[in-house]
């Protein structure tokens, strides 16, 4: 299981970022964002293998599931 800062989402704001310092924005004049996107990914395989039983509500709440 991993809970983590969505990737594609981190992507997308920093071209936000790039765009401003090539329109002339100094890089240390802007401000550091923190995620707002996270995801949650559950591995079912080692799940099963660990002999944990991971309850509906959780499988149902997660962004990915790997089988």
């Amino acid at each position: 299981m991993a809970y983590g800062a969505s990737l594609p989402d981190l992507f997308r704001r920093s071209a936000t970022y790039v765009d401003k310092i090539l329109k002339g924005a100094k890089p240390g004049d802007l401000p550091v964002e923190q995620p707002t996107k996270f995801d949650l990914v559950i591995n079912l395989k080692t799940a099963k293998a660990l002999g944990l039983i991971i309850p509906q509500s959780l499988l149902l709440r997660a962004d990915q599931l790997i089988d």
